[in-house]
């Protein structure tokens, strides 16, 4: 039944998608976040692509690369999210965004301060929503700017003491972007 709603939704997405109204793009992107319980500020960096499907609806794919601290440098989190969102653009130049994330993640234990832990990767998945700008340059480029917060649960259980840790961040993210 889910997948009969997905295909109207798409139906209707793509109804009156013109060759003139959609446009694509691709180009790096920076991003600098916290993890709500993790030890300090970091940066995540990657590449994003856009497609704008008509004047009010868009798709954005996206991966990156990061990496935060938890419980006193005991746990280095590393991951590489993959991001699917779908954009809504009220404006030409402002935009709403909501998607889902793939994390494929490594648990980096520090040998010194929990040296009977291995280090382990696992896949999870978390949702985003937030709100951006697109700023066009000029024909060619396009300058995004945008704020998200991540659901994400990173699965703590086996590190002592980490069972309350907090993996929710948000991003403030920007981003330069080539039309193709």
């Amino acid at each position: 039944m889910s997948k009969i709603w997905l295909v109207i939704l798409g139906a209707v997405v793509l109804n009156g998608v013109s060759a003139e109204a959609m446009s694509m793009s691709i180009g790096p992107q920076l991003g600098f976040y916290k993890a709500l319980d993790a030890d300090q500020q970091s940066q995540m960096f990657g590449l994003t692509g856009r497609m704008k499907l008509n004047p009010v609806f868009g798709l954005e794919a996206s991966i990156n690369y990061r990496q935060e601290k938890y419980a006193d440098d005991a746990l280095t989190v590393k991951s590489w999210p993959v991001m699917f969102s779908g954009l809504v653009y009220p404006l030409p130049f402002v935009y709403g965004v909501i998607g889902a994330g793939w994390y494929n993640v490594t648990y980096d234990i520090n040998q010194n301060k929990l040296p009977f832990l291995l280090d382990k990767t696992t896949q999870e998945y978390g949702w985003h929503f937030g709100a951006g700008l697109d700023l066009p340059i000029n024909n060619n480029f396009n300058l995004m700017v945008d704020l998200r917060y991540v659901y994400l649960d990173y699965d703590f259980q086996d590190i002592p003491g980490s069972s309350d840790l907090e993996s929710d961040f948000y991003v403030a993210s920007v981003g330069f972007l080539f039309f193709l």
